[in-house]
């Protein structure tokens, strides 16, 4: 039932995603999925936490071997492949009913650990390394969303302009001191 649901979000959009149309598509009746879920509600937060889990997932295994810039490069192309991939299910972690549930918690936890670690050889702050997170997951974001839109029409490679634009923050991640 859950990739049922991945794949009418993925498919369709988030919004989309109802009950009615998840029984349709599973060729069930709606009050049957009750069963399963604890109504939308209940779905939604189980894909949040798939959405957290299946991507922080990617980025580790992208990280896996490589650290410093090597390592943020390829977990920003593995974030923005994530988004490619699953649109629904990544918009479905923004809208998570309960984000304060353990489970959502641990796995938002995990993938925070697991960034920081790879901005360790840079000189940053505990607050630093925490802003240049948001600056990454910003800067993956914007990227991913807009190549949803279709706003990469131009005749340049997407993925060229990530990594340059990766670079530069790098960049930045190492002249941070001096910056303030």
């Amino acid at each position: 039932m859950l990739n049922a649901a991945i794949q009418l979000a993925d498919s369709d959009g988030f919004q989309a995603l109802t009950l009615a149309a998840l029984a349709q598509r599973l060729g069930v009746r709606s009050p049957s999925l009750y069963n399963h879920i604890s109504g939308l509600p209940g779905l939604r937060q189980e894909l949040a936490l798939m959405s957290v889990q299946q991507l922080g997932h990617a980025l580790t295994l992208a990280a896996a071997g490589r650290s410093g810039g090597e390592a943020i490069q390829a977990i920003a192309a593995a974030y923005t492949a994530f988004v490619r991939e699953h649109p629904g299910l990544y918009e479905a972690s923004f809208h998570a009913p309960d984000r304060d549930e353990p489970q959502l918690a641990a796995a938002s936890s995990a993938t925070l650990d697991l960034l920081l670690r790879t901005l360790q050889p840079y000189p940053l702050t505990k607050a630093e390394a925490l802003h240049a997170v948001r600056g990454l997951r910003s800067l993956c974001h914007g990227f991913a969303s807009i190549g949803a839109q279709g706003g990469f029409a131009m005749d340049f490679d997407p993925g060229e302009s990530l990594r340059l634009t990766v670079a530069a923050f790098l960049n930045g991640l190492q002249h941070m001191g001096k910056m303030q």
